[in-house]
């Protein structure tokens, strides 16, 4: 036996979890074997579509003229909202945006029409022959011209814990301020794409590039007027989703669906990337007003918080977003006093949506803003502020402990004080922030600063019922395995994960295991695969299943070798018992012989969890992922051009199923975060136009602006719940650690100007934004 082989065998025997196993389709994407909607071979009669847009911001839509783009050679039809054989409105919860506009606009991008052609080209050349005939109406495009019009796509919440303004009136010190941070395009490599097919007696299968299948299947089907089980939903992989494709997808497949329907043919939607950024929702942005009191240590006092959410013209995914912002207000923090009171304002413009951390960054950007102004203000060392502020166990003077969240959650297993410790010394924290202010002192133009900031991000969907997921685990005759679960496989590792854990209960080689594509024929009713538990459910749900397999299996074998069933072990592709030793090929095959069932179903409900939306008070998660980071970055005073220098990330990943994955999950949501806050800005015009709706405009981090110096280190300790092997969801609190990269910012503004004052800088922090910042 050769060394290569001998390799191979021990890490056969080995627990696939815990390992750092390649992607199990990154083999495929670089040789550019792996298939995504656009690759998958078109059924002979296919047509294309391309959507007609509206160009104003909001305005009564007098009629369609449709003859230059129909005089067109190869132009099949034109779809308006009078050929939709189903409901009018698509099947969003809120019921309040239609699938085609009606009577009304209400943003620049909102889609009329299609254009139904031979080729996606000349589909997408006759859209814009298509002549809508608008009369404009005002445009709201400000959240406090919404506000003061009351004009909101949801009622305003309010959370209040203890007497804010008593506290404020008694606080040794107060600051007031706003701050502005603006939302973020998606920016996933394979745009929004669907692909619809008529099937027999009529029935559909929509291959989608979609989080959530599920709701894909329930408004295709509610567009056209047809049961949920006659719309089947398929999707093997995206190129990226960070959000994006969770509601927004849905809107592709019925419109190729609505086409496909009219013209009895197949019908292939897919937008370019101008088409993508007018037509889609972005991360929210809000706008902050805010008073604090605090003390000499800088200890919070009370807080009056006021949110204002930029929600577009529909509600969305904008009433969760919102609330979980209100929920990751405190981040790491206890608020004793806190009165939190949020706006979703309606706006003429896309209406947003999801985005990798779902409301939770913005919740979270304005705390540790403040935290870092109450320290310039009393000449204190940020970290001190914050280590000061941090949930403990120390008793307050009602008698209760500070480990209780505004919504009346207890933060258990809080490990941030020894994690937070742990990166400052790791990371020299107070050996560079000596260093830099004698940097500072000598250097007239370049500046730099350094922030610590930490992350505490709730795991669970806020809206309880969909904290839920099935798989199947079928074994075949040759011992092979494959798992098909709800959720969708984005790049993130989803797929890989499950397969691993599929693999240790089966005892079998990872090899062995194959995860299949995402369907609504297989797992009924599955959840999106968002709010960073594609893991914790899919994965768990995934392990029941197998684990029904194996008990089957072991029955089976307790009976051949008069044993107990605890007696025998699954390892290493050997099932085993103190009797004899057998591959678990030939255990199936044994099995099967006498009619051993060899698949079945699994499924889980996260446990704990409650949660009362009308007062949003509960227990909303079950457990609380927990990280750090520590950024150095320097400004050009001249110029306002930021560079980020260096970063040292400390993250709590439970224990990791693949550490090779969760790293880079967590390098990949911190310079995600870094683009949002510092380079990915979007304008619109006064007219209601995205003007930034393309690369050239709107710029996402390149390679090159990632720091030489970027260092991520797993704090190695398992959750204290009981989740998959002890992990802990990893897809988006990574995100918010990029908020250290604004801290550092604002540290850096603050040492170039040498005063107390608070730092009044915006997010995104362009260059422009940094200049202004530097002479306020």
């Amino acid at each position: 036996m050769n060394t290569q082989t001998t390799l191979a065998t021990r890490l056969d025997n080995r627990p696939a979890s815990g390992q750092s196993h390649p992607h199990e389709s990154a083999a495929a994407q670089i040789a550019g074997a792996a298939t995504y909607i656009d690759d998958i071979a078109e059924v002979r009669g296919t047509l294309y579509a391309a959507p007609i847009l509206s160009k104003v911001a909001h305005g009564k839509l007098l009629g369609v003229d449709t003859q230059a783009a129909l005089a067109l050679p190869g132009v099949h039809a034109v779809l308006l909202a009078e050929d939709v054989p189903g409901h009018k409105m698509l099947a969003a919860f809120a019921g309040d945006e239609p699938v085609f506009a009606t009577d009304t606009v209400q943003h620049v991008g909102q889609v009329i029409g299609l254009v139904v052609a031979s080729s996606m080209m000349l589909a997408r050349q006759a859209a814009r022959k298509v002549l809508p005939h608008i009369e404009p109406l005002p445009a709201v495009l400000d959240v406090r011209e919404a506000l003061k019009v009351q004009n909101f796509v949801l009622p305003p919440v309010t959370v209040r814990r203890g007497n804010a303004a008593q506290a404020l009136a008694s606080a040794p010190h107060t600051l007031q301020g706003t701050l502005e941070v603006g939302g973020q395009e998606h920016f996933y490599l394979e745009g929004q794409v669907a692909y619809a097919l008529p099937q027999e007696q009529n029935q559909w299968l929509i291959h989608s590039s979609t989080q959530h299948p599920g709701e894909v299947q329930h408004w295709v089907a509610h567009a056209l007027g047809l049961d949920n089980h006659a719309v089947r939903v398929e999707c093997r992989r995206m190129g990226g989703g960070f959000g994006g494709k969770e509601t927004q997808a849905g809107h592709l497949a019925v419109w190729a669906a609505v086409a496909a329907h009219k013209l009895k043919r197949p019908v292939k939607l897919r937008l370019d990337r101008d088409d993508d950024f007018l037509v889609t929702g972005k991360r929210h942005p809000f706008t902050y007003d805010y008073t604090v009191g605090f003390d000499d240590t800088g200890r919070l006092c009370g807080l009056q918080l006021q949110m204002l959410v930029a929600c577009g013209f529909s509600a969305d995914l904008s009433g969760p977003v919102a609330d979980r912002a209100i929920f990751h207000a405190d981040n790491a923090y206890f608020l004793e006093d806190v009165d939190i009171t949020s706006y979703r304002c309606k706006l003429n413009t896309q209406s947003h949506t999801a985005f990798r951390g779902f409301g939770g960054p913005q919740g979270m950007i304005v705390t540790e803003a403040i935290l870092g102004d109450i320290a310039r203000h009393l000449g204190l060392d940020p970290l001190a502020v914050r280590l000061r502020n941090l949930y403990s166990d120390e008793v307050v003077g009602n008698g209760s402990s500070r480990n209780t969240t505004h919504y009346g959650m207890q933060v258990e297993g809080n490990i941030l004080q020894p994690l937070l410790s742990k990166l400052e010394l790791s990371a020299q924290y107070q050996e560079r922030r000596e260093a830099i202010f004698s940097w500072n002192k000598s250097q007239p133009v370049v500046k730099r600063g350094l922030a610590i900031t930490p992350v505490k991000f709730g795991i669970s969907f806020t809206a309880t019922l969909f904290n839920q997921a099935g798989a199947l685990v079928h074994v075949y005759l040759d011992g092979s395995v494959m798992v098909n679960h709800g959720g969708t496989e984005m790049g993130q590792g989803l797929h890989t994960k499950v397969a691993q854990i599929v693999a240790d209960e089966l005892g079998v080689p990872l090899h062995r295991v194959l995860s299949s594509a995402s369907d609504t024929s297989k797992i009924p009713n599955a959840s999106a695969t968002a709010a960073s538990a594609g893991t914790d459910l899919n994965g768990r749900a995934a392990q029941f299943a197998a684990r029904h397999v194996r008990d089957n299996l072991a029955a089976f074998v307790c009976g051949l070798d008069g044993v107990g069933a605890g007696a025998v072990q699954f390892a290493g592709g050997q099932v085993t018992t103190p009797k004899a030793t057998r591959n678990f090929e030939a255990v199936v095959a044994l099995a099967y012989a006498n009619r051993i069932q060899l698949w079945s179903d699994g499924f889980y409900r996260t446990p704990k969890i409650h949660y009362d939306k009308t007062t949003l008070t509960g227990r909303p998660f079950y457990y609380f992922a927990y990280g750090a980071a520590c950024t150095e970055v320097a400004i050009d005073t001249l110029t306002g051009e930021s560079r980020v220098l260096k970063v040292d990330i400390l993250h709590d990943v439970g224990h990791s199923i693949n550490p090779a994955i969760d790293v880079g999950q967590i390098e990949g949501g911190f310079v995600q975060g870094m683009g949002w806050l510092t380079t990915e800005e979007l304008v619109w015009t006064n007219q209601g136009l995205l003007a930034t709706h393309a690369p050239s405009t709107y710029k996402i981090p390149t390679a090159g602006d990632v720091p030489a110096h970027f260092k991520v280190d797993l704090w190695q300790q398992p959750n204290t719940e009981d989740n998959v092997f002890g992990s802990k969801a990893v897809g988006e609190p990574p995100f918010m650690l990029a908020i250290s990269v604004f801290e550092a910012l604002r540290d850096a503004v603050a040492q170039a100007r040498g005063d107390d004052k608070a730092v009044s800088l915006n997010a995104p922090a362009t260059a422009e934004r940094v200049l202004w910042a530097l002479k306020k």
